[in-house]
């Protein structure tokens, strides 16, 4: 079999509203060879509810059904990427092991990480992986802290060189120019630290909340598949809708300096 292949299933999007947060992040599909020849198909990021008839949906348009899934990767474990891994309860699920371990007691503060969440994924198979690890030849795991304890990316080399799915660590094409976390629930300093990492060793990134993208040799941004997202239930002129795209600011979650006195350490 040829090198792994990435097929996004769901591009990630950085979409608000003022009453909200959307929170529509990447689903990517990776298929290649197990050690023994065999094909495996890993799905990192299986998304919240809103989106689980339409990645039933995504997954029957390739001929595919939840149990043809092999493994489900966690980039981490807030709410808007693993609400779905119940979905594929039969695949074992890869998530790092200070991200299995904060899950399990989330700060007060953190709105993405409910307390619940350590309760829905102990229900699963969890394999701990972590910096340096192989999910099968070509697929590898970064740690990228910071945005939460146990942020990782995934990296696929394929055709287009060292690809790295970066979860959260990297939001989206424009934090690559601001080198700016919009949002840190862990540690500031490794949340800048893991943008520049990622940067620094990706051909092309697959961000949590944007499109694929690669920096050209101006810096400049070059995005590897078109915008498309239909909205629907209103109209651009009903009266009270507007349109700010305005940049947000960074948010820090309150009280990122008591995990240590919680035994976690930043």
């Amino acid at each position: 079999m040829s090198a792994p292949r990435i097929d996004v299933l769901f591009d990630g999007f950085g979409i608000s509203t003022d009453t909200a947060r959307i929170a529509l992040c990447e689903v990517v599909l990776i298929e290649g060879a197990g050690t023994n020849g065999e094909l495996v198909r890993i799905l990192v990021d299986p998304a919240h509810v809103g989106r689980r008839p339409f990645l039933a949906d995504a997954l029957a348009s390739r001929g595919l059904t939840p149990q043809d899934i092999d493994m489900v990767v966690l980039t981490h474990g807030h709410w808007d990427h693993a609400q779905n891994i119940d979905v594929f309860a039969h695949a074992p699920l890869y998530l790092h092991p200070d991200e299995r371990r904060y899950c399990g007691r989330p700060h007060p503060n953190d709105w993405a990480t409910p307390a619940w969440t350590g309760d829905i994924l102990e229900r699963m198979e969890i394999h701990e992986i972590a910096e340096g690890d192989e999910l099968i030849p070509g697929v590898g795991v970064v740690d990228l802290p910071g945005h939460s304890a146990g942020s990782i990316g995934i990296t696929v080399q394929d055709e287009q060189g060292l690809s790295l799915i970066s979860g959260d660590a990297l939001h989206s094409a424009g934090i690559a120019l601001t080198r700016q976390p919009p949002l840190v629930f862990w540690n500031v300093g490794q949340a800048e630290a893991s943008i520049d990492r990622a940067l620094k060793m990706a051909d092309v990134i697959y961000p949590g909340h944007d499109r694929p993208f690669r920096l050209t040799a101006d810096r400049e941004i070059e995005y590897l598949r078109p915008f498309s997202l239909t909205i629907t239930g209103t109209l651009p002129d009903r009266p009270g809708l507007r349109f700010d795209d305005s940049p947000r600011p960074s948010w820090v979650m309150p009280g990122l300096e008591d995990q240590p006195k919680r035994g976690l350490a930043i």
